[in-house]
């Protein structure tokens, strides 16, 4: 009797340790945004593009972006998947204000980033690379962000731009 106890209390514990598969990635606690950027702040990156002659193309959400690779590893799942990045973040006048190091890549949830990020990097797998023209809307909007010494990094209402490259995905 204890034998078939032992052996009933085991099979508990072991069922449930495993997770129905449906449940696997809405364990994060991400939301999809339906954020779309006003077209006054779409214009505004328009025209900052026309000014440098940049050709890119516009997402329905307001960013726009240029695909320099699509990549060909994996993708992008949900908000839950962790992606792990090169990248350089800069101001329209060409003030850096944030980056990778050398040799020292970033990884986070995509649930964790701005708006602008999630909508952007499931449109390339592993090993692909963009760069991404974000209206405030979709990055930091009226925030200003600044350092740790508060020195100003990124003024409200500032159109971002992102050099991206994808070095893996999981989840």
């Amino acid at each position: 009797m204890q034998k078939i106890f032992w052996t009933f209390l085991l099979s508990i514990i072991l069922f449930s340790c495993i997770k129905p598969s449906n449940q696997s990635n809405q364990t994060c606690g991400f939301n999809d945004s339906q954020t779309v950027a006003p077209d006054s702040e779409a214009h505004k990156v328009s025209a900052y593009l026309d000014s440098n002659h940049i050709h890119a193309q516009k997402d329905s959400s307001g960013f726009y972006y240029v695909s320099h690779s699509q990549g060909a590893g994996a993708f992008v799942t949900n908000l839950c998947s962790v992606v792990t990045v090169y990248y350089k973040g800069m101001l329209t006048n060409g003030t850096v204000f944030d980056s990778t190091e050398t040799n020292v890549p970033s990884s986070f949830q995509l649930g964790q980033v701005i708006v602008g990020w999630q909508k952007a990097i499931p449109k390339l797998n592993k090993g692909g690379s963009i760069t991404l023209y974000i209206p405030p809307t979709l990055g930091y909007s009226s925030q200003a962000i600044s350092d740790n010494n508060g020195h100003l990094l990124i003024p409200p209402n500032s159109i971002l731009i992102f050099d991206i490259e994808v070095l893996d995905i999981s989840g």
